[in-house]
């Protein structure tokens, strides 16, 4: 393996870390400058496209829900000139928000990301999402 690949790898697993982190933050800002205008995405409801499309999906869950940590684990990824494709393991709690606080939701699954390099930036352009198991309550996704 050459030292470009290494540190391609490097650079997409701390931009899939910035992913999940910016989640957690609810900072759609930053969460829009990790991936391409074009994002191809799908959670499990269905495929979408665009990255302001792929924002107000997350925002519709983790806006109203209370605190939400994703944990990334088990990452493997692939680098292929300006092309990459990354799996990693992911294991997500929401907690509920207000009268809500009580309820929480949990997910394990695996995301499948496609990664393009654009003007020096390894930007992610397609997210699957995997999702193996669920484990609670979807109310924490609803006003409390």
């Amino acid at each position: 393996m050459e030292l470009d690949e290494l540190l391609a790898e490097r650079e997409i697993y701390r931009q899939l870390v910035r992913f999940a982190r910016a989640m957690d933050a609810c900072d759609w800002k930053a969460f829009g400058t990790l991936c391409t205008e074009d994002i191809e995405s799908d959670f499990g409801l269905g495929a979408q496209t665009g990255r302001d499309v792929m924002v107000e999906h997350m925002r519709r869950y983790l806006d109203v829900c209370g605190p939400t940590q994703h944990m990334l684990g088990n990452v493997l990824i692939d680098v292929t000139g300006d092309l990459a494709h990354s799996e990693a393991y992911v294991a997500d709690m929401h907690l509920g928000a207000g009268e809500k606080n009580d309820l929480t939701f949990r997910t394990l699954g695996i995301y499948n990301d496609d990664w393009k390099k654009v003007d020096g930036r390894w930007l992610m352009c397609r997210r699957i999402k995997d999702n193996r198991a669920t484990i609670g309550s979807m109310d924490v996704f609803t006003p409390g």
